[in-house]
């Protein structure tokens, strides 16, 4: 072997060790694929972890199939719901809540029906916090939990999700990174965001981790530092939440001014080529005049386009798993957290494959 053989094979050994959008771990896991309202008696195709599933909601609550009609592979999300009975548009050829296949038109009534005649289903399909969850098989992790979805006060506020070009691992680095804000969201809140990041520490919960940050910040939202109750300068306290692998939540607590404003931020990798991104908010600042729903949202969209502006310019689409891969400093103790949960889910959710 030449020494030009040897370098192909350790850049081919590194570039096992890192996660796509359709790694075969992510199977073991829950994945939002369609928020609540998307969701009802018309067959819905959504794409997940480079698969094509339909989901919608029959007699029986929410039902999720593979989208492929074992007869000839037909989508089945052309098809229609008739009851709580699902009818590809191809043969119609009719299948109930479980996937058994209960009439075939070209054999007539009452024919028997091939026992492989039938739909594969995910592990699971559930609802929270808005949205439709669905995990291909077992899952090794719970589904997320927002606390302030539970609190009486807070309002849930839901963008309307993108879809983009865009790596999930290296999206929920970014959404945890707050060394950026300065440079990438100059535009929206960044400009007056001190760069220096001051120590701190991460706590692992379980499968994911917290941690804590305080830092001053110009609030110019507050009506008081207009009047000169407040001074301009005051201190944001910022709680991060992370669960593997794609559930990431941060609570703004304004301390001077007051009120509180949760961001949740959720990833469905739907091909090793895109990702649809879910954001919603949780302000308990809603309806008393202060807070315009609207421009809210105008503006939590504006810093995720800040965002993707620069996440779609990756021209691999994948995080490297592997700490050595690249160069980390003190600032980037969250997110190299991230990477070692994630490279330790791999290698139990799918042993073998990474080195």
């Amino acid at each position: 072997m030449t020494a030009h053989d040897t370098a192909l094979d350790g850049r081919r050994q590194r570039s096992d060790d890192v996660l796509t959008n359709t790694h075969p771990a992510l199977r073991r896991c829950w994945h939002p694929v369609a928020r609540s309202d998307e969701v009802g008696a018309e067959p819905r195709r959504v794409e997940l972890l480079g698969e094509p599933w339909v989901v919608f909601r029959g007699g029986h609550g929410l039902v999720a199939f593979a989208d492929r009609c074992p007869h000839r592979r037909a989508p089945l999300s052309l098809g229609t719901l008739e009851g709580d009975v699902l009818r590809c548009a191809y043969h119609g050829w009719c299948f109930d809540g479980g996937g058994r296949c209960v009439e075939i038109p070209a054999l007539g009534a009452g024919a028997a029906i091939p026992p492989a005649a039938k739909l594969r289903t995910p592990f699971a399909v559930a609802e929270r916090l808005g949205m439709v969850f669905l995990a291909p098989e077992e899952p090794l992790v719970g589904l997320p939990e927002v606390a302030e979805d539970a609190v009486e006060g807070f309002a849930r506020l839901e963008l309307v999700p993108t879809r983009a070009r865009v790596s999930a691992g290296l999206m929920a680095d970014n959404f945890l990174d707050f060394a950026h804000f300065p440079f990438v969201h100059k535009g929206t809140f960044g400009a007056d965001e001190a760069a220096e990041i001051h120590p701190y520490e991460v706590e692992r919960e379980g499968q994911g981790f917290v941690l804590v940050y305080e830092h001053p910040f110009a609030n110019r939202e507050d009506p008081a530092v207009a009047t000169g109750t407040r001074p301009l300068v005051q201190t944001r306290r910022m709680t991060y939440h992370y669960l593997v692998p794609f559930f990431l939540s941060l609570k703004i607590e304004y301390v001077e001014a007051g009120g509180v404003n949760t961001i949740g931020f959720f990833l469905q990798p739907e091909s090793d080529q895109s990702c649809r991104v879910y954001t919603t908010l949780w302000r308990d600042d809603i309806g008393n005049g202060v807070t315009d729903v609207e421009a809210a949202l105008a503006f939590e969209q504006r810093v995720l386009d800040e965002d993707l502006a620069v996440q779609t310019r990756y021209d691999e689409l994948s995080l490297p798993l592997d700490v050595r891969a690249e160069v980390h400093t003190r600032a980037d103790r969250h997110t190299v957290e991230l990477r070692r949960l994630l490279a330790e889910f791999v290698a139990t959710a799918a042993p073998g494959e990474n080195p």
